[in-house]
């Protein structure tokens, strides 16, 4: 790729090591930088809290430790070839669900705030959930890639009405589109859906958009929507998952909005004011790294509202350059894109840019009350081993891609070129 390597005139141009996108290599270290220093001062809370029992050397141990882990599963990721993961993609898949459905089962998943979401590994909690994402959007690639002949007329949304399957051109349907296409993606939101509603809600948005990418017709994906506004009321009325805590956490954001907060007592402000507050009083240029008084006061700091605690710290145009970054992440994926000839290359690499910059969009709307609480964190910013560690496995599979394409090893498997061909 001449264009990238000439963006970036650095020493990383003359290490082999750095092939690919460079932009991509310099906001991935400026993002792991970023969490380590705010990571670490959202986190004195819990060092002077009788209730953590943990210093807060403790909790910067572990966090350099995920970091560390996370920085070995990119380059491991970075250094396999793209064939490898279109073999495993129905095998990681499978292994992914099993993993996310074992965290349901009593004595086997953690359960935490009522969401069973988490498996011990090796004495630390994982969330499989997070795994389940990154093999939905592998499988789907593969899935779509594969049929690309076949792609424009393509029917993957079979008849309303179930009586009707039992007819050849339904049966076909249901071979060919339903089932390989339209069946692990619900299976993957539903999965998701009982321990984190917005996980679920963020893995169909992802797949839609690559349909939409993959060229399935729109009329389609129109259905799709038709069928998932229906089961969604349904969800919704029968309180299904974790819908009824979504619904309470949509009321108050509605709240928020609609009536006077001013005479509330200090003590009754939700995570969501108090965020805004971090905000206002970061100003600018901030109040300085490790001087945050809204750290003190917010449920989790560290994950759910670092944002806002960092433009509290570092100000608003340290804030603005961060969210600039999250969009340039995307930007950089759409180039590489642009140079893929191999279609499941490049819906697999625009597929998982996809993830990095919708939920850290909607981490900052969380933060700034134009989204109702989601509980997403900021990616690979945030305090969360489960999360950093499969966001920089996304992250190594995409400078992965730019690596081929740039030392042309990037070969498109029979009938599976680029999408004018």
């Amino acid at each position: 790729d001449k264009d990238t390597r000439e963006q970036v005139p650095s020493i990383l141009s003359k290490v082999n090591i750095f092939k690919g996108d460079r932009v991509l290599w310099v906001i991935v270290a400026i993002l792991f930088v970023v969490s380590l220093l705010v990571v670490y001062s959202s986190v004195a809370k819990m060092g002077y809290s009788p209730y953590w029992k943990a210093t807060t050397s403790h909790y910067l141990r572990n966090h350099i430790f995920a970091i560390g882990i996370a920085l070995l599963a990119l380059f491991v990721s970075y250094l396999v070839s793209c064939r490898f993961y279109r073999r495993i993609a129905t095998t990681l898949y499978a292994f992914a669900l099993v993993l996310t459905l074992c965290a349901y089962i009593p004595g086997i998943g953690h359960a935490t705030n009522g969401a069973a979401r988490w498996l011990p590994v090796f004495g630390f909690q994982f969330q499989p959930s997070e795994l389940l994402k990154v093999a939905t959007i592998l499988f789907l690639a593969q899935q779509l890639a594969a049929r690309q002949r076949t792609i424009r007329s393509l029917r993957i949304v079979p008849s309303f009405n179930p009586f009707r399957w039992s007819l050849p051109e339904q049966k076909k349907i249901w071979r060919t589109g339903t089932l390989p296409i339209l069946v692990p993606i619900a299976v993957s939101c539903a999965v998701i859906l009982k321990a984190h509603t917005s996980s679920a809600v963020l893995v169909f948005i992802i797949s839609m958009v690559m349909m939409f990418i993959g060229r399935v017709r729109v009329r389609e994906l129109l259905k799709v929507l038709g069928a998932v506004a229906i089961i969604g009321s349904l969800l919704v009325v029968f309180e299904f998952g974790r819908t009824q805590t979504a619904s309470g956490r949509l009321d108050t954001w509605i709240n928020l909005w609609t009536e006077s907060q001013a005479d509330k007592p200090v003590r009754d402000l939700t995570d969501t004011e108090r965020a805004m507050i971090a905000i206002h009083d970061g100003g600018i240029v901030g109040v300085g790294a490790g001087r945050s008084v809204m750290r003190a006061k917010i449920t989790h700091p560290e994950s759910d509202y670092i944002f806002a605690f960092f433009v509290e710290e570092y100000g608003i145009i340290l804030a603005v350059f961060l969210v600039l970054l999250y969009l340039w992440i995307f930007y950089r994926a759409i180039r590489i894109f642009e140079h893929c000839e191999w279609i499941f290359a490049g819906l697999l690499e625009l597929g998982l840019a996809l993830p990095i910059t919708i939920q850290a969009l909607a981490h900052i709307m969380v933060s700034i009350n134009l989204l109702p609480e989601t509980g997403q964190n900021l990616p690979l910013i945030a305090h969360g081993g489960s999360s950093m560690l499969c966001t920089a496995i996304a992250f190594g599979i995409i400078l992965g891609v730019s690596r081929q394409i740039e030392q042309e090893t990037l070969i498109p498997e029979k009938n599976e070129s680029s999408f004018n061909k």
